[in-house]
């Protein structure tokens, strides 16, 4: 049996749970709030649940470095991004208890995020942030979280279409200092993502055979992944291993040929300037890439495969389809039509120069 007592003017309750004493203040002058809760945590126990009051001392700090440890423990590649979304969410939600992150909560912070001019996007990868934290503490023994909340999502329509026609990547690589050209090269064909490719070691590369290989564990998707090279590819990497710096197990060095490439933006800006092809990612290779295989013929599967695409839904994404591309697909169409109508019309021609024939016979 529980009781109500007071320490001042504040009313305060005591309960046990599996014989264990539990008193927790109600912050409150009223008796009848104190009555209330002491209700709310008997029913909690009675229903074998830990009584509010655990989770009360459970704070978002907690939560969040549990998220990170997570990520540091099965090695997630996307770490980084997680860091900066836990970093956003602590500025807002530090000190906060369990109880205290609720929807209307969630909802205040996405609208405080939408002020600052955040893109739907962004804060989506924040809220997902939060949702895991706060699955995985109420996966913990004993639970660190009662319940998960419901967390709105937002509409995202901001995906990029950026992409290069072959005129501009050409205008770009011309304008590159020389140590990223066969590294613009390869991604422009290859469609891999940044980190793949400044990754990539000569351990990665069969040049008798002209092939290279991203082993299990070193993609993004944990998917190994083959490249043949064309002849074109075949001159990139046999320059680059003319180059090579014997201590140093990586194909693209920076500019000083100390380490592998790293950051390259403000080459990468004025090389975009310089080429007058207005404002450029690097990610727009991908795009460009995935583009590309699917208009020369390339089964989509296997354009997949080579860029590394897991899903359909992000591969089409990537399946850039643009004013060109909507007029070919009119013009192809007027084609067919027109086939369509010299069939039908020279089928008519030769019925009615049949029967023709048949009536003066």
């Amino acid at each position: 049996m529980g009781s109500i007592y007071k320490r001042g003017k504040v009313y305060w309750i005591q309960y046990y749970r599996n014989g264990k004493p539990y008193r927790e203040t109600t912050k409150s002058k009223k008796e009848a709030d104190a009555k209330r809760l002491l209700k709310k945590r008997e029913g909690e126990i009675s229903d074998g649940k830990l009584p509010g009051i655990y989770f009360d001392r459970v704070k978002f700090d907690e939560l969040a470095e549990g998220f990170l440890r997570d990520y540091r423990i099965n090695q997630r590649k996307s770490l980084f991004r997680a860091e900066i979304s836990t970093r956003h969410l602590k500025r807002y939600f530090e000190g906060y208890q369990v109880p205290e992150i609720t929807s209307p909560q969630i909802q205040a912070y996405i609208e405080h995020r939408l002020n600052k001019g955040v893109a739907n996007a962004t804060i989506n990868r924040e809220l997902m942030a939060l949702k895991r934290m706060l699955i995985l503490g109420a996966r913990q023994t004993p639970p660190k979280v009662d319940r998960v909340p419901y967390i709105p999502m937002l509409k995202e329509n901001n995906a990029r279409q950026g992409f290069f026609e072959h005129a501009e990547f050409v205008a770009l690589r011309t304008e590159l200092p020389e140590y990223l050209k066969g590294f613009a090269t390869f991604a422009y064909k290859s469609g891999w993502r940044l980190s793949e490719i400044t990754g990539l070691t000569w351990g990665n590369i069969d040049l008798d055979n002209g092939i290279v290989r991203l082993e299990t564990g070193d993609t993004k998707n944990d998917e190994g992944r083959t490249v043949y090279l064309d002849d074109e590819l075949k001159e990139v990497f046999n320059r680059q291993w003319k180059v090579r710096r014997n201590l140093l197990p990586y194909v693209f060095l920076n500019a000083k040929g100390t380490d592998k490439i790293k950051r390259f933006n403000k080459a990468w800006k004025t090389a975009c300037k310089n080429a007058k092809i207005g404002k450029k990612l690097f990610h727009d290779f991908r795009r460009t890439a995935v583009r590309n295989m699917v208009r020369s013929g390339i089964p989509e599967r296997v354009a997949m495969m080579i860029s590394g695409h897991k899903t359909r839904a992000v591969f089409e994404r990537y399946n850039i389809v643009n004013d060109a591309d909507l007029k070919l697909a009119a013009q192809r169409q007027e084609l067919y039509l027109q086939t369509q109508k010299d069939t039908i019309s020279s089928t008519v021609h030769d019925f009615n120069g049949k029967r023709a024939n048949h009536n003066v016979g």
